[in-house]
């Protein structure tokens, strides 16, 4: 079992909250895409012969490139890795590029999971971040995939959003449930440093929301999911039973993937690849046969650490007996002490050797994870 990311670094336009790599200029397009085309035959044996069960279109803005573009990425992939005849294939995607004409081609193609980038169905938030569609194309764009045949559509949505009316987030949540989606993936609005929000932050013309107002729209977006029936499954994922995203869940889950494209990263289960963020370079590297990337080793405590900061954040938890057979590690007694106390705060619950944040928890899950890091010995 294992995956295919592929990042499409290019953009119609740059969000005000976004810190990912990509361009809004398309000139590279048709070089970069060579290029991915080339590194997919190159990292052909990066997975050892497993079979493909996922693939994800991400970015940037995977819908901005045609669908014939998006069909030649998979047909590639499909002359070089094993490909499992029901694999999960997502592309993520803006609403303004799901026209009614492509929402048709990607009915046509192997592409069986969206996931919208709604972000909000407030248009005065959509301006602030510097969104490219409205709230009734988003609205317009789900219902249209949904009558040709889309069964499996997450929607993106975000909370904290500075705004004078709190109920507008619930507003969202109401509009999102009532589309009846399958999957939503809800995040806090973070603020980056390098970003039109984050320069706006440091010349004091742009204020966040209070903690506490984040905080309170979290808690109402775990009551209203469970009231919808959702699964909460990930700190910031929630679905219809049986609608979990496969593929991000192989991440939180440790399977090995390959990562394509400008940015992406790639983990074979001892090591990690990072591969250029510049999008002349990574061309200019695969045009010489050569991979635009850097491997990091793993050290035992990167893996412990990333498997407990991956799997506290699920519904499954954090098997620590999973942790001592695989790594010879016993996180229950070096943190004894520390669990003891989180655990008798109501913080998480322990069920046979296995850590699980309850709802409270969760509002301190990286927090939590953090403290029961390894240390590295210097």
């Amino acid at each position: 079992m294992a995956g295919i990311y592929l990042h499409i670094p290019f953009c119609k336009q740059a969000c005000h909250y976004c810190d990912f790599h990509f361009s809004t200029s398309l000139k590279l397009k048709e070089a970069v895409l060579a290029a991915m085309h080339q590194e997919i035959r190159l990292q052909q044996n990066y997975l050892s012969g497993e079979t493909i069960d996922t693939i994800y279109f991400g970015g940037g803005t995977p819908s901005i490139l045609s669908v014939a573009e998006l069909q030649g990425l998979l047909d590639t992939i499909h002359l070089v890795f094993p490909i499992n005849p029901a694999a999960e294939i997502t592309v993520e995607a803006n609403p303004d590029d799901l026209t009614p004409e492509k929402l048709l081609l990607l009915s046509q193609s192997p592409v069986n999971r969206l996931s919208i980038g709604v972000q909000s169905f407030h248009n005065p938030h959509l301006q602030l971040m510097n969104r490219p569609h409205t709230a009734g194309e988003a609205e317009g764009c789900i219902q249209l995939a949904q009558e040709l045949g889309f069964d499996n559509i997450s929607l993106d949505l975000i909370y904290g959003i500075p705004a004078e009316d709190e109920a507008l987030w619930e507003q969202d949540l109401a509009k999102a449930f009532a589309l009846n989606v399958q999957h939503l993936s809800c995040y806090a609005l973070t603020i980056e440093p390098n970003t039109v929000l984050g320069h706006r932050l440091k010349k004091g013309t742009f204020t966040p929301a209070e903690e506490e107002s984040v905080a309170q729209q979290f808690e109402l977006l775990m009551t209203q999911a469970k009231t919808h029936g959702f699964l909460h499954y990930e700190i910031s994922n929630f679905c219809q039973p049986g609608f979990e995203s496969k593929h991000n869940s192989s991440y939180w889950r440790q399977t090995p993937y390959v990562g394509i494209g400008p940015s992406a990263h790639s983990f074979n289960g001892k090591s990690r690849q990072f591969n250029v963020a510049h999008n002349p370079q990574y061309v200019q590297a695969l045009s010489q046969g050569q991979l635009p990337c850097t491997v990091e080793e793993l050290t035992v405590e990167d893996r412990v650490n990333e498997y407990v900061m991956t799997t506290l954040r699920t519904s499954w938890g954090c098997d620590t007996h999973y942790i001592r057979s695989k790594w010879n590690v016993d996180l229950v007694a070096l943190h004894a002490s520390y669990l003891q106390q989180i655990i008798a705060k109501g913080l998480m619950q322990e069920n046979e050797g296995v850590l699980l944040l309850t709802e409270e928890g969760k509002l301190l899950a990286d927090e939590i994870a953090l403290d029961l890091f390894l240390l590295k010995e210097e």
